[in-house]
């Protein structure tokens, strides 16, 4: 029998679990990366060096490679390649119109509001042009590039005396130069990790999310399944599908982020692919038993994807941070693994990295995984865990 062929654009540390659950349902996979010395082409079986952003490149290699079905897990960045290529190439995907609202905040956001979907309110300012609209914000409100994720250039702008810092800050985070000035929502936020086959969306899981808060809302930690009420959930999962319809996702992942205000769910903002921060990963494989890896292949190759929830249990992710500085020692990693249901412990930095301010994802030091048998008690274990843990820290 002939393998079916599978093209995953990234092959850094973040595609890493999806090249290998390639490699385990029998594919051969192909990866296409810029870097040549990409961490997850050794798990491959044919290597592309092309940028994942290069949509035309990222065409022709697929019209000479010719795969069945192409992907990626985590990142919005290579989005758009994938479905022009999966246009040119007949392969299931989604449309390059979606695509572009998908990976642009301030054309999903208008889409959200010309089809009536709840989400906050909003300007778009270009190239620090921020004077005519400037008398017009309430604050507080949030300042963030459209086209960058993971935390990186968002703020939190209390005054009129903080615009110039947050616009800075923003435009320092962007690429096109345009930033999105929106409504601070007030609530507890979730994220939903949806899937949708033939228009009909998947709820898998609802995840409660933890932040840093102002000013920059680092996301530090996750849990699963959500301990909201009955009536916030289902809220909640028909907002997630009428905004993955909204956008024009009818099949595939998504990753829907959702803030419940007083005045009910409105609308963050989306991912068209699985989440990251081992969300799809871990946590819902945890919870539920539901490979959602194997189904994003699946789905990409055509085949009938498996969504069928197996149990019912918590897990949960804690993010390890530290004070700015130079790492001396770590220690407690061994400690921190060896608590009753902890599932991983790995740290992001080493000995001897500097450690930045906590602005972004990329700020963050390492990270706890856990399971329970509800989502309160896998906190709990990572909790237990993260005390085991000293990071020694040298100022700078």
């Amino acid at each position: 029998m002939v393998k079916k062929k599978v093209m995953i654009l990234g092959a850094s540390i973040g595609q890493v679990s999806i090249i290998n659950k390639a490699k385990e349902l029998g594919y051969e996979v192909a990866v296409v990366d810029q870097n040549e010395n990409a961490v997850g082409i050794q798990f491959s079986d044919v290597f592309f060096h092309a940028s994942t952003i290069d949509e035309n490149a990222v065409t022709e290699i697929a019209k000479k490679y010719r795969p069945d079905g192409i992907t990626t897990v985590q990142t919005d960045m290579p989005v758009r390649a994938i479905a022009k290529a999966c246009s040119e190439c007949g392969l299931t995907g989604i449309s390059y119109d979606t695509a572009i609202k998908a990976t642009d905040k301030q054309q999903m956001i208008e889409a959200f509001k010309a089809s009536g979907i709840s989400s906050p309110w909003y300007f778009v300012v270009e190239n620090g042009k921020i004077d005519s609209v400037l008398d017009e914000l309430i604050y507080p409100c949030i300042f963030k590039p459209v086209d960058n994720s993971g935390s990186r250039g968002i703020s939190l702008v209390e005054n009129k005396q903080c615009v110039k810092e947050a616009l800075l800050y923003s435009t320092r985070n962007s690429k096109n130069g345009k930033i999105l000035i929106e409504e601070y929502l007030r609530g507890p936020e979730v994220s939903v990790e949806i899937f949708m086959i033939d228009g009909v969306a998947h709820i898998l899981a609802i995840t409660d999310k933890l932040t840093t808060g102002a000013p920059h809302f680092v996301e530090i930690g996750h849990s699963e399944q959500t301990q909201l009420d009955e009536k916030s959930k289902e809220d909640i999962a028909k907002l997630a599908k009428d905004a993955m319809l909204t956008i024009g996702v009818f099949n595939g992942p998504g990753h829907v982020e959702i803030i419940l205000t007083k005045d009910g769910p409105k609308m963050v903002e989306l991912g068209a692919r699985l989440g990251g921060d081992f969300i799809t990963t871990d946590l819902v494989p945890l919870a539920t038993g539901v490979d959602l890896l194997a189904a994003t292949l699946q789905m990409a190759c055509g085949e009938e994807p498996n969504l069928e929830i197996k149990f019912d249990k918590g897990s949960a992710i804690r993010f390890i941070a530290a004070e700015e500085g130079i790492i001396e020692s770590i220690q407690g990693i061994r400690e921190a693994k060896n608590i009753k249901g902890t599932v991983k412990v790995e740290m992001l930095k080493d000995v001897g990295q500097i450690i930045q301010p906590l602005k972004s994802s990329l700020d963050r030091v390492g990270y706890i995984i856990a399971q329970g048998n509800t989502p309160e008690e896998a906190i709990e274990k990572c909790s237990t865990a993260l005390e085991k843990i000293n990071i020694r820290i040298r100022k700078i």
